[in-house]
């Protein structure tokens, strides 16, 4: 039995992610990212100056891609490359929806989350008023 996902949990405040944490979302080794780094033009973390890998949301989405390709998909590492530079695959298309969709969702739940907040303190205020 292989490793469990650890989904990342997103955070507005927070732009770029460890490639360890980018592994773990994908229960992958660190090693297999930095090979797909070599072998996909579309995943290109930004570096520090120290070479510390910084990813973007854009760049896990580009990793989600990926994978979907060659490990849920089982495409070869070439038929990879040529579904993503055709960009005609439904499959690309599909996962790429899926994660603007989950986007959303949770931005939607931010925002419920904040609505709730202020009906709480709205309450209250009133609740001194009377």
């Amino acid at each position: 039995m292989g490793k469990r996902r650890k989904p990342i949990q997103f955070n507005d405040k927070r732009l770029y992610y460890s490639i360890q944490e980018v592994a773990d979302h994908f229960a992958v080794n660190v090693s297999l990212l930095r090979f797909w780094e070599k072998e996909f033009d579309n995943i290109r973390p930004k570096k520090t100056a120290g070479g510390t890998r910084q990813y973007t949301r854009e760049d896990i989405q580009q990793v989600e891609i990926v994978y979907h390709l060659v490990k849920e998909k089982g495409l070869t590492l070439e038929g990879a490359r040529q579904s993503l530079k055709s960009k005609k695959d439904d499959e690309v298309k599909r996962v790429e929806t899926l994660e603007k969709l989950k986007e959303i969702r949770r931005e939607l739940l931010l925002l419920e989350e904040e609505f709730d907040r202020l009906h709480e303190q709205q309450k209250y205020s009133n609740s001194e008023i009377e």
